[in-house]
């Protein structure tokens, strides 16, 4: 890996809420904290999470699609590495409890987690989130694009917000 391996994760047996992203940024490449930039401040102000909340192992898991940073490219970063999910996520699932709530960041969460919805876009998928309750729960990712995109889909604030945060309530 060009920037070195720091695989970047968080979890316990306890935890009954999993949240699913992407990959570390370079930010959080350098701390070793999941969601330690203005994403994952955007992605606790959704669920309503405090930090001391989400960086509990006990009440949270923070698993992502690809455990390291990977790289810059054109426009943002690198897409997750493709060998970490198959390698490690059906480990760190067997390990967390079974009524456990997994909120899916991002269209590579999204794709791996619900295959049968590829043919639809990220905003469709997060659209039907009531389909997919009370296992999984599709978010976009939490990206300064966010705020672009939920300006488009005001329905996002209005409707699964609410619904959000009190799924997430009741697996804290």
């Amino acid at each position: 890996m060009p920037h070195g391996v720091r695989p970047v994760a968080s979890f316990s047996p306890t935890a009954r809420l999993l949240i699913i992203g992407q990959a570390p940024g370079s930010k959080v490449h350098e701390t070793g904290i999941p969601w330690d930039d203005r994403s994952g401040d955007r992605l606790r102000e959704w669920t309503g999470l405090s930090k001391e909340q989400m960086y509990d192992p006990s009440r949270v898991a923070l698993v992502p699609m690809g455990f390291c940073y990977p790289g810059k490219a054109s426009g943002g970063d690198m897409p997750p590495r493709p060998e970490c999910a198959p390698q490690w996520h059906e480990r760190v699932l067997d390990f967390l409890p079974e009524d456990r709530l997994t909120l899916l960041v991002g269209t590579y969460a999204q794709a791996h987690y619900l295959p049968q919805t590829r043919k639809l876009s990220m905003t469709e998928r997060v659209r039907a989130f009531h389909d997919f309750l009370p296992r999984f729960l599709p978010l976009p990712h939490p990206a300064w694009r966010s705020a672009i995109w939920m300006k488009q889909n005001p329905w996002f604030e209005a409707k699964v917000l609410p619904v959000l945060r009190e799924a997430v309530s009741g697996h804290i």
